[in-house]
């Protein structure tokens, strides 16, 4: 059973996946820091930030995906 708003990434998932604190970096882009800024401050390499950027975005678009399925079928 899921709830309008309460999509969270899992993070320690990804961050054994990285190696990376995954929650750090989504923090700073909610600061609103750059990906060039990111990876400077974080030793972070520019590609293996894309990968984690693509893989939260892929992971909302399934959810997303997910609940518009859920709520075009009769009776859920």
């Amino acid at each position: 059973m899921t709830q309008r708003g309460s999509w969270k990434v899992d993070e320690k998932k990804l961050s054994q996946k990285y190696r990376t604190d995954v929650g750090r970096l989504i923090r700073a882009w909610k600061n609103g820091l750059s990906d060039p800024e990111i990876t400077s401050r974080t030793g972070i390499k520019p590609s293996t930030l894309f990968l984690i950027k693509q893989d939260i975005e892929l992971a909302h678009r399934r959810y997303r995906l997910a609940q518009k399925n859920q709520a075009q079928t009769p009776g859920g």
